[in-house]
């Protein structure tokens, strides 16, 4: 098939699916504003490219109070773990720890987050003496918060707002976001 006629076939197919799904969002909408934060409208494609019930947060919010919340929580979670990481998570084999990014999904109808997962990658480097060659044993893991059931958005956020992310405790626990790595890393 020419990619021309691919692409408009692929482009008519997505239009269809966006289409078909608009009465449900108009819903999701005003159920999510019942819950105290603004969701989009506009659906996104998961990964298989349908539209679904779950989106990232990131994508859901969209008054611009929450969205700089979220970002600025995001990035204090950062500068958390990177102050913490060279005393801690970052001591043992996999010394250069990285983080990557901190995702959560939410149910685009009631705003309630599904699940919240933090990426992070590392490797143990070693030359070989015998033959020059670099070896590197690398490794991901993907730790998830310990939410309790039925969280919403508007929760962790404010929980975030506190200035501390990383530790602050989640919405209905007594567990923080650190505690999770602590179980994951």
């Amino acid at each position: 098939m020419p990619r021309r006629l691919f692409c408009r076939l692929t482009f008519i197919l997505a239009l269809a699916a966006l289409l078909s799904s608009l009465p449900a969002l108009a819903q999701s909408a005003s159920t999510a504003k019942r819950h105290g934060v603004t969701a989009r409208v506009a659906p996104s494609a998961g990964i298989n490219g349908q539209v679904g019930r779950y989106t990232d947060v990131g994508s859901y919010l969209v008054d611009e109070a929450s969205i700089e919340a979220w970002y600025t929580a995001t990035h204090r979670l950062r500068e958390q773990f990177d102050d913490i990481c060279g005393d801690t998570f970052c001591e043992g084999d996999y010394s250069n720890l990285q983080e990557l990014r901190y995702t959560c999904s939410v149910d685009r109808v009631s705003g309630i987050l599904g699940q919240c997962v933090w990426g992070f990658a590392g490797s143990i480097d070693e030359v070989d003496p015998y033959n020059g060659r670099v070896l590197v044993d690398a490794r991901a893991w993907q730790c998830v918060t310990p939410l309790a059931p039925r969280t919403t958005v508007a929760q962790l956020i404010t929980v975030f707002a506190g200035g501390s992310p990383l530790y602050a405790l989640l919405p209905g626990t007594d567990r923080s976001i650190y505690d999770g790595l602590v179980d994951c890393l």
